[in-house]
């Protein structure tokens, strides 16, 4: 029974690493967001600064890990046996939930985490160990540290409300003075901004980055004998002020003689800042909980006393982490920064969010968002008629962003916003985890960096018309998932921690084994994504300026969609005469994913339009009608494939021989159809077209031939209403499907001229158009 703990301390080693790489990829986006955002530099050397700062925080970071020896529980009312169970139950927790945040490209605070799982896990086995001793549930308190809970909950709320609150102001103020021109302010501005800015980085580097460490507790002489963090505490003004001098006048001189960009060097710092901050407090997280478990179980092992006698109250004494563990710990943090994917996943959604430009919405609107939108609206309404008319002009001049011309080719990428954003959103986070850590403020590293981008992003009117609602969910959507991080690590610690007690021995290596199953199938479906947003049969965008051009463009999504549509109706065919739910529940999916591609081609209308040339107004009409026809094609699909599901999914009657086999007939001459456009497309061999066109009547024709008989079946000997509604209305949307699909043949008939070469756009074509002009969104 003693090896089972030798065995345990292995798996939470194991775990550790596990649980590094799920954690930074998560949050990372707390120091890569602005940077990368605003592209001030390259992403190899914005890479290069977040390995620094995460090297230097992870070999200071010692002094941390106290926090998963006492912070969250007493660790002398607990044994041995008992603090095994609750850490190899934590462990296990945060590397699954971390991971499932990660694969849905939420950020989440790991601090959260991390301690809503112990708290979680010394619950239970605080509330095994009263029913066995007889006690009552008030005895929970003496087992708990409750302070830690109530502190965590509001730093939930207070990070949200502050950093947002602040950040929304600070970004106003800063966008009215500054305005989208601030290259071409004088130059004491720009210092005078690089002055505040770094000053509060440098302040916050100190504050957050290095008080938490070892070395703040330790005497220096240059610090007249005092400790690093007493001199933090009691010369706060003196250090700004001497700070902010020294900044000031290099900022100067860099912009004066050396003609910097004094925001890029903002960036640079703020990034490398936040990156020593996240690993030097952060790195507890991850590993403090396998460190603790390491220090319990070599003094378990040298006192010689059976392990559910040994109590663990030793943990309660402060010891030092091998600073070799912790520089290893910290070389897999950057590992897992340059080669993360699922990194990349959360970073992407907080850029989309605070993003300046037009994106690819990935939250849907919702009551709330809706109800926030009309708000703002309203209050903007109200701040418009108290101001005079000559400011709120002078105030819309600070804020209208400039026009940006790029090529035809759109090779470009925009950055999501601008320096001085980017620039705010790391100053603001900066000086608000300052402030928090000053005066022992639970705010959480993760929800002020996020909150403070919000905030901006809204002051910075990013959220406009076209986007607002959309955002505003997003960021909902995110909120709620820190709530449920909290609740959800909270229960299935204590849900882990109370099998392990049932049967250590037993219950141990099945949850170890299904929690890297459940992190190896994980992978297995984030890769497989991956790869299906890259896939052939994805729909491309048309970017031709003529009609013989998208036709030809064109041509694969149009073989692409038939190819998909066909797929999906013998799908649906095949599960309703199967009774089979799982093929019909994943056919749905299918067609779910199709109509979106299709809805996305749609969006890009505007600027398929702004692309054409005076004198090719033509292929926009073209191109319209095409994208009709095959949303048409799409809704008919989605209907049958919801249709057959919801008959099979609520257990009615199947459908009788006759139908089944009249449907199969149907499906059989439909993919001849469908299979003979394909290759037309595919071969952009359009002069079949015509060939395929003939077969339109006798289609029809045998459509209307199925209705009728389905007519004389429900006069003479059908007995199901719900047999009939559905077979009634899968013929019918057959039929839609069927006059979709020759409306499109036919407008590709009627449009293509072999005779024209079509007109492409060329790599060095060097003509533009504008995108992002405030006057034409207006």
């Amino acid at each position: 029974m003693d090896n089972i703990y030798l065995y345990m301390i292995i798996a939470l080693a194991i775990l550790a690493v596990a649980d590094l790489v799920v954690g930074v990829s998560n949050d990372a986006v707390n120091f890569l967001n602005s940077a990368i955002g605003s592209k001030a530099i390259s992403f190899k050397t914005i890479m290069i600064v977040a390995s620094l700062g995460v090297a230097v925080g992870a070999v200071f970071s010692s002094g941390m890990m106290e926090v998963a020896r006492k912070g969250i529980f007493n660790p002398g009312e607990f044994m041995f046996d008992e603090i095994m169970i609750i850490f190899l139950a934590v462990m296990i927790t945060d590397i699954l939930l971390l991971d499932f945040f990660n694969s849905i490209g939420m950020p989440t605070s790991t601090t959260v985490s991390i301690v809503f799982e112990l708290l979680g896990a010394a619950v239970a086995i605080a509330l095994i160990k009263i029913g066995h001793d007889g006690g009552t549930f008030s005895d929970v308190i003496t087992y708990i540290n409750t302070s830690k809970a109530t502190q965590i909950i509001f730093g939930i709320l207070l990070s949200v409300v502050v950093a947002f609150t602040i950040g929304a102001l600070v970004q106003w103020v800063s966008r009215l003075l500054l305005s989208y021109n601030f290259e071409q302010k004088a130059n004491w501005v720009g210092a005078l901004f690089g002055g505040v800015a770094l000053t509060a980085i440098t302040y916050f580097i100190f504050m957050k980055g290095l008080k938490g460490t070892s070395y703040a507790s330790q005497n220096f002489d240059i610090l007249g004998g005092e400790t690093m963090s007493h001199f933090l505490e009691t010369n706060v003004i003196s250090i700004v002020i001497v700070n902010f001098a020294i900044w000031f006048l290099l900022a100067y001189a860099l912009i004066l003689f050396a003609k910097s960009n004094i925001y890029k060097l903002v960036i640079v710092a703020g990034t490398f800042a936040l990156a020593l901050a996240f690993a030097g407090n952060d790195l507890v997280n991850f590993i403090g909980v396998p460190v603790a478990a390491y220090n319990a179980f070599t003094a378990w092992t040298a006192s010689g006393v059976p392990a559910t006698e040994f109590s663990m109250g030793i943990l309660a004494q402060k010891v030092p982490t091998n600073n070799l563990l912790l520089f290893l710990a910290g070389m897999v943090m950057i590992l897992t920064l340059w080669f993360s994917t699922k990194a990349k996943n959360v970073v992407k959604t907080s850029l989309d969010l605070s993003s300046q430009s037009e994106t690819k919405e990935r939250f849907q609107p919702n009551f709330l968002s809706r109800i926030f939108v009309r708000f703002a609206v309203l209050m903007s309404q109200i701040t418009g008629y108290m101001l005079p008319e000559s400011w709120q002009a002078k105030i819309d001049k600070q804020f209208e962003a400039p026009v940006i011309e790029i090529g035809k080719n759109k090779k470009i990428e925009l950055p999501a916003f601008d320096l001085v954003r980017a620039a705010v959103n790391l100053m603001v986070a900066a000086v608000l985890i300052s402030i928090a850590t000053s005066y022992k403020l639970p705010l959480s590293t993760t929800y002020v960096t996020f909150m403070v981008a919000m905030g901006s992003s809204l002051a910075d009117r990013a959220w406009g018309a076209e986007s607002a609602v959309y955002r505003v969910a997003g960021v909902i959507n995110v909120i709620g998932g820190w709530f449920f991080t909290a609740f959800s690590a909270f229960t299935a610690a204590a849900l882990v921690a109370y099998l392990l007690n049932m049967n250590i021995s037993v219950m141990f290596p099945i949850l170890l084994v299904l929690a890297f199953a459940l992190l190896i199938r994980s992978s297995i479906v984030h890769n497989k994504k991956s790869k299906e947003s890259r896939a052939e049969d994805s729909l491309i965008r048309a970017e031709s300026s003529s009609i013989q051009g998208v036709i030809h463009e064109s041509a694969n999504n149009i073989a692409n969609v038939v190819k998909r549509g066909n797929k999906i109706y013998t799908n649906s065919v095949n599960g309703l005469a199967k009774q089979d739910l799982v093929m019909l529940k994943k056919n749905n999916k299918q067609i779910v994913k199709l109509s979106q591609e299709v809805e996305g081609l749609r969006d890009n209308i505007f600027y398929f339009i702004k692309n054409l040339d005076d004198s090719s107004i033509g292929a926009s009409d073209f191109y319209i009608n095409i994208l009709g026809y095959l949303q048409d094609m799409t809704k008919s699909l989605e209907y049958i494939s919801k249709a057959v599901y919801k008959h099979v999914n609520n257990n009615h009657k199947k459908l009788k021989f006759n139908q089944i086999k009249e449907l199969k007939e149907v499906d059989v001459v439909l993919e001849k159809l469908f299979n003979e456009t394909r290759e037309a497309y595919n071969t952009q061999s359009f002069s079949q077209i015509l060939e395929i066109l003939t077969q339109k009547a006798s289609l029809y024709a045998l459509v209307t031939d199925k209705i009728h008989k389905q007519i004389e079946r429900t006069r003479t000997d059908e007995s199901s209403p719900k047999n009939t509604t559905l077979y009634f209305s899968l013929l019918l949307e057959t039929k839609d499907l069927l006059k979709a699909t020759m409306d499109l043949l036919e407008e590709y008939d009627n449009a293509h001229d072999g005779s024209v070469e079509p007109a492409r756009i060329s790599e060095t074509d060097n003509s533009t158009y504008v995108i992002g002009s405030k006057s034409e969104e207006e």
